[in-house]
């Protein structure tokens, strides 16, 4: 078993530690996948894919090695195609080098974005999520960034789905987003720190710290992980039959 970190999924450096929005700008190579973790899951039975609320940073993007555009830079003569543009380009670069692996046998699962829960503002705006208890199905939509990166994700799934199938490689989705949506209770807010320690932070409504939602997303690949033993003994039972 084993975990890379590796937040834009391509190759990706950091050129500003502050750039325009205060969180540093980004170069990303959204043609060259993140060799960190692409050069390590050949022997693999199992991947696990996800990214996201780091597209939303200041990024300059590079294709064939030159300057193509950019989401939030402020740089001069480079365009502005918008964080969707590389989110969509990075998963499709990720995807097609896991399907270009010569002996890659194994599974590929794709976990779905995970949403945050700010209210009452953004991020740097005072935004919070103080709520104690998860939404009923009713009282929230996947909407804006949240909806855009999600079909994003289920867009390329397909695409790269499709090629996998013509290799024999499989494919899953484990979709954890409406469930995830429902659980603004799960976040930190601004006790993502040390009582006693002494800092400033905004409050924290991306990242998954209390008990509950993570713990869903781990039953959702269990069941999934049990259905594909069901199959493939289905599959060896066929074969045996013929």
């Amino acid at each position: 078993m084993a975990a890379f970190w590796t937040p834009h999924l391509v190759r990706s450096k950091q050129s500003d530690l502050n750039g325009p929005g205060q969180t540093g700008l980004f170069n990303l190579y959204l043609d060259e996948p993140d060799e960190k973790w692409i050069t390590q899951i050949e022997d693999f039975d199992y991947v696990i894919l996800n990214g996201g609320h780091w597209f939303t940073r200041s990024m300059v993007f590079y294709e064939e090695q030159k300057i193509v555009g950019c989401h939030y830079c402020l740089l001069e003569n480079v365009p502005d195609l918008t964080m969707y543009y590389g989110y969509r380009k990075a998963f499709r670069t990720a995807f097609k080098a896991i399907n270009r692996l010569k002996n890659f046998k194994g599974i590929t699962y794709l976990r779905t974005f995970a949403p945050s829960h700010f209210e009452n503002g953004m991020w740097n705006q005072g935004g919070n999520c103080i709520r104690t208890k998860p939404f009923r199905s009713n009282e929230t939509q996947l909407e804006g960034l949240n909806l855009e990166y999600y079909m994003i994700q289920l867009e390329e799934f397909k695409i790269a789905e499709k090629e996998a199938r013509k290799k024999g490689l499989k494919y899953r989705l484990l979709d954890t987003t409406q469930a995830t949506l429902l659980r603004p209770d799960g976040h930190p807010s601004r006790y993502g720190h040390w009582p006693k320690e002494n800092v400033t932070l905004y409050n924290d409504c991306v990242h998954w710290c209390l008990p509950g939602p993570i713990d869903t997303w781990s039953d959702f690949l269990l069941e999934m992980l049990k259905m594909e033993g069901v199959r493939s003994a289905q599959e060896r039972l066929r074969l045996d039959q013929d």
